[in-house]
């Protein structure tokens, strides 16, 4: 039986074998480790069971031992599928979630790095190596469904859509025409009535007749460049309200402004001149706006005058004078003599009075704006005709995206006024902006009323220019989309190593451009800061620039435009992009031309508006390279060929007749044998006999050898050539 003292003296040896580090190991020890073991064992069977409990703990294994290898949560040395008795097996690794990010069905760059929890540029990595173009892409850019989706997978990430968020729908805040007022109210009001033909055809002479001013004196190059609005009393005391519209060819949208808002056109064509293009276009403008016409038949006193010639013209546009049976009145002036000028006022007021012209004085204004320019005293200014409404001091306007409290209104001679009633022309200053021309003017409550106007419409412009931004965007999406995909199928056939190689000679080629070549491209572009005096004349020399269809040798850029003078502004804006300034009707001061020639800035000014295009198409063609232009002096024929010797070198001479011109050794020489272009260089030599001559004239005969080694054949032909410079024109016709 065993005892206690022998227990404790087991437990002893055993707990010592555990902690020294067994160093010895021989077998002997391993032999009585087994029995110790099995000594415990029964030693704890027979304990009391107050005792208390204890189980076997292995020894740690040896410190050069070799540990195996095991899959996780298995012990190294037992069978598979068995635990390790008083261990609880390792929970496995949890498989890593991937993030998500919510996605709608249009982002920006920006957007969906910001959704992503990145930066842009993580974005631009992602999109690496795929059909989007990067070089277009911007942080505002927008991004389809399509490249959000793939973005996001290669990001390592998985998208959700967002929630629709139910956004609410902005209040129209826009201001609208009154209804039509009630007729009771309604009084007469003076007819509007427009003047329109085309250029040099007398419509400013015309209205000076009537107005007995000299307006047509003033104007730069005797043609009318803006719109010009005038109240006029006849002598019988009718006031009928004259807007005299431009008729060169640059301005048709101030003559379809003219047209819209007259009562009366009174078209004027020229006796010795007859129906030309803005002819037509007024008569169109006219008819389109359903506006009734007055023909002036202008320069009857002229020798070469002929009237009944310019009513059969007019016959074939739809104008039918009453000579020929229609309605259309048709009235022979001389607008320089003054002649039949009071029949022509008793036409235009017999005409008003049956179209009983009435207009409401009372209730908020109405009007349009004509012309609209910049004062430096006055500030911002528009020219208007009021429509509906009395216009008063201190009435707060709408035009556009700009309103305005009326500080002072003034005539068309300058002169201030205190009201302005329907068919009156004013100036109106107090604009905070410049309206445009063209632009609709209402008046609303309060200055708080007209901030909410011009808000919502600068909001509705921003919806409207997101949309075509997308289509734009899609549009160009959809083009390199369908580019890259050609560009794929054409490189099918080839290895993904020849791909690769093209790609990287192309990137290539384009990272090692010349600086010569960059610098070309940048001569061949003309950037543009366009002002004007007014809104108007600013608009036609836009309208014209748009029809610019030259890009291929020379592009336009257009970097800014504005209503004034030149300011410090438009120097710096052509400083930094090496452009030129062209103002019209415009100023520029002492200092501003100073600051421009120190800096090397060309300051263009012209007052007539053809000469400023053929301005601008003069610098368009200085920026083009010359062309190398090639005249044929003379022609000679070889008749024979010899070798001739020079030192120790033979030299082979031809033996030729002049056959035209001359032959003149300073200049190029060709040989041409049938079609075929053997040599073109210079001669070394050209003899008369045994003479060294600069020229052979025709029929004279001569020997030459070139600069280079050709075997001459009896039958060919030598051409005597010289190469000029020639300056380019830019191909471009802005349509005068």
């Amino acid at each position: 039986m065993i005892t206690v003292r022998a227990l404790h003296r087991v437990m002893r040896v055993l707990r010592s074998r555990t902690t020294v580090g067994l160093a010895r190991a021989p077998c002997c020890d391993m032999m009585h480790l087994a029995q110790c073991r099995t000594l415990a064992t029964q030693c704890v069977s027979i304990l009391p069971l107050s005792y208390p409990n204890w189980t076997w703990t292995p020894p740690h294994t040896r410190h050069h031992t070799r540990l195996l290898a095991t899959k996780h949560g298995k012990s190294p040395g037992k069978p598979q599928g068995k635990k390790e008795a008083g261990k609880t097996p390792k929970k496995p690794k949890q498989k890593q979630e991937k993030q998500e990010v919510e996605i709608k069905r249009r982002m920006t760059v920006s957007e969906l790095a910001q959704a992503m929890k990145k930066d842009v540029d993580h974005v631009y990595e992602a999109l690496l190596n795929t059909a989007m173009d990067l070089d277009s892409l911007e942080p505002d850019s927008l991004l389809t469904e399509e490249w959000i989706k793939e973005t996001v997978k290669k990001s390592g990430m998985k998208y959700k859509w967002a929630k629709l968020s139910e956004s609410k729908v902005r209040e129209d805040k826009d201001v609208e025409r009154q209804p039509p007022p009630d007729p009771a109210v309604l009084v007469s009001r003076p007819p509007v009535v427009t003047i329109m033909g085309h250029v040099d055809h007398g419509k400013t002479t015309l209205l000076d007749s009537l107005r007995k001013t000299q307006v047509a004196a003033s104007e730069a190059g005797g043609i009318t460049q803006h719109i010009g609005a005038f109240l006029v009393q006849l002598p019988s005391g009718e006031k009928i309200t004259f807007l005299d519209t431009p008729g060169h060819a640059a301005f048709s949208a101030m003559r379809a402004r003219g047209a819209l808002v007259t009562d009366i056109v009174i078209l004027v064509v020229a006796a010795d001149d007859g129906v030309m293009k803005q002819t037509v276009e007024s008569i169109q403008h006219a008819q389109k706006a359903k506006v009734p016409i007055i023909v002036a038949v202008n320069k009857c006193d002229k020798f070469e005058a002929d009237p009944a010639r310019v009513k059969r013209e007019l016959l074939v546009h739809g104008v039918v004078c009453e000579e020929l049976g229609g309605d259309v009145q048709a009235v022979h002036v001389s607008a320089l003599k003054g002649e039949n000028l009071l029949e022509l006022a008793e036409a235009t007021a017999a005409l008003a009075e049956l179209l009983e012209l009435k207009g409401d004085p009372k209730g908020l204004v109405e009007g349009t704006v004509i012309e609209s320019h910049t004062n430096k005293g006055k500030g911002p200014i528009t020219s208007a005709i009021i429509q509906r409404g009395t216009l008063k001091r201190g009435c707060v306007l709408v035009a556009g995206k700009a309103w305005a409290k009326v500080r002072f209104l003034f005539d068309e001679n300058g002169l201030a006024m205190n009201e302005a009633g329907p068919s009156v022309v004013v100036e109106i200053a107090g604009w905070k902006e410049l309206p445009s021309a063209g632009d609709e003017i209402l008046e609303v409550e309060s200055e708080q009323r007209a901030r909410e106007v011009v808000e919502w419409r600068e909001y509705v412009e921003e919806q409207e220019k997101e949309k075509q931004d997308q289509q734009v965007i899609q549009a160009k999406q959809q083009e390199h989309l369908e580019s890259y995909r050609k560009d794929r199928e054409a490189l099918a056939h080839l290895t993904w190593y020849q791909r690769r190689r093209i790609r990287y000679k192309t990137e290539k080629h384009l990272m090692a451009m010349r600086p010569s070549e960059k610098a070309e491209r940048e001569e061949l572009t003309l950037p543009l800061i366009i002002k004007g005096d007014m809104d108007g004349s600013l608009e036609a020399i836009l309208d014209i620039l748009e029809t610019y269809d030259a890009d291929e040798q020379c592009q336009l850029d257009v970097v800014h435009f504005g209503v004034g003078d030149i300011s410090e502004n438009d120097l710096n804006l052509a400083e930094t992009f090496s452009g030129t300034v062209y103002g019209f009707n415009v100023k520029a001061s002492r200092p501003i031309l100073q600051s421009a020639g120190k800096r090397g800035i060309p300051v263009k000014l012209h007052n007539v508006i053809y000469k400023l295009f053929n301005d601008l198409k003069d610098e368009l063609s200085s920026r083009l390279p010359p062309t190398l232009e090639e005249n044929v002096i003379g022609e000679a024929s070889v008749l024979a060929t010899f070798e001739v010797t020079e030192g120790k070198k033979k030299v082979g001479v031809a033996g030729c007749r002049v056959q035209r011109g001359l032959l003149d050794r300073r200049m190029k020489f060709r040989l041409i044998r049938g079609r075929d272009v053997l040599w073109e260089g210079s001669l070394t030599t050209l003899k008369h006999h045994k003479d060294a001559v600069t020229t052979v004239k025709t029929g004279m005969e001569c020997g030459l050898s070139l600069d280079q080694d050709v075997a001459f054949r009896p039958g060919d032909e030598v051409v005597c050539y010289e190469e000029t410079e020639k300056q380019q024109t830019i191909p471009w016709d802005p349509g005068f």
